[in-house]
């Protein structure tokens, strides 16, 4: 026998024990951490579970009871609680964009006599995203569709769309809203028709010989519309319950601004950002509503344009204030 023979038998066997130990091994890892044995099953159900949420047993939506002694309006309201307590993500964004945007538009519903309940409705229509568009091409914070945004004096055109402007389209929508009050006398009805359109709705109240929203069978859509409302509604005001942890700088802070009015035509807003200070995203960012990187302006109209006060424009989360503690500045 040759010693590259001796070799060549003696790797065979080499690999054959090898083989042996890694099956072994293999063996031996199944046993320990099948995750089918009871002992991992147990201690997985020990640390995971899902709660059913407690349906409270009054709620008002704008000073209106919502009869919670009814089965089917309380399993209505049981559905959007769960899908947004544990739909966690988009809630938790929820809460964040509404320290920033809230303080904007409640001081505008007050104002206009709107109950503050409907800024819930802003964040459902838009989840507070300015730059938000449906399919059916509705945009900005309360998803107007043009034709009505013009209908209530907001400027839509393809260099200036008055719709993502947060403060006029949170007057405009005071305004509709009001109209909707004055048909419906009912503030659950106005929700429900913002959603679905004030015809569809007078039809649905004749055809059904109904007289509350409680009382209209509708469409998935709508039929949801003012539960989603009311549960947006109950976990942001009771967030810790529903188990949602954050600190103040978790959230995204009410920035100040400053306006600065332009009366004449504007060649490019990159430049016009720095000669204010900051640069084009950040114009962009307060106002969505400037459509194009330029303004023709040829009617010489005035507009107020959106910045950071100063001290204000590149501010570190550490430095968060509270909305109460910051005011606009003009």
């Amino acid at each position: 026998m040759t010693i590259y023979t001796s070799l060549k038998k003696f790797g065979i066997l080499l690999v054959f024990l090898a083989g042996i130990y890694v099956t072994a091994q293999l063996f031996n890892y199944s046993k320990v951490d099948d995750p089918t044995k009871d002992h991992i099953g147990s201690e997985y159900m020990s640390k995971y579970n899902v709660y059913a949420l407690k349906t409270p047993l009054d709620m008002r939506f704008a000073g209106e009871l919502v009869p919670l002694e009814r089965w089917d309006v309380k399993e209505s309201l049981d559905r959007e609680l769960l899908v947004n307590t544990y739909w966690q993500s988009q809630t938790l964004l929820f809460l964040k964009r509404a320290n920033r945007y809230f303080p904007i538009i409640e001081p505008i519903l007050k104002e206009q006599g709107i109950p503050d309940d409907f800024k819930y409705l802003a964040l459902i229509e838009s989840g507070l995203i300015p730059t938000v568009v449906s399919p059916a091409g509705a945009v900005g914070f309360w998803q107007f569709m043009a034709p009505t945004a013009k209908d209530y004096k907001l400027e839509v055109n393809k260099e200036v769309d008055e719709r993502y402007n947060i403060e006029k389209s949170t007057y405009a929508a005071c305004k509709y809203l009001r109209d909707s009050y004055k048909k419906y006398k009912s503030w659950t009805l106005v929700a429900a028709s913002y959603n679905a359109g004030r015809r569809f709705i007078d039809k649905q109240l004749k055809l059904q010989d109904a007289g509350t929203y409680f009382d209209l069978l509708l469409g998935e859509e709508t039929g949801r519309y003012v539960f989603r409302i009311l549960a947006i509604k109950r976990i942001m005001e009771n967030s810790e319950d529903f188990g949602f942890r954050f600190r103040d700088g978790d959230l995204y802070p009410n920035i100040p601004t400053r306006k600065v009015k332009v009366n004449t035509k504007v060649e490019n807003f990159a430049g016009f950002a720095k000669e204010n200070g900051v640069n084009y995203k950040i114009l962009k960012f307060f106002n969505p509503w400037l459509r194009k990187p330029y303004l023709t302006n040829k009617y010489k109209k005035e507009y107020e344009i959106t910045l950071p006060a100063k001290g204000y424009i590149n501010f570190a989360f550490s430095e968060y204030k509270k909305p109460s503690d910051s005011a606009t500045v003009k």
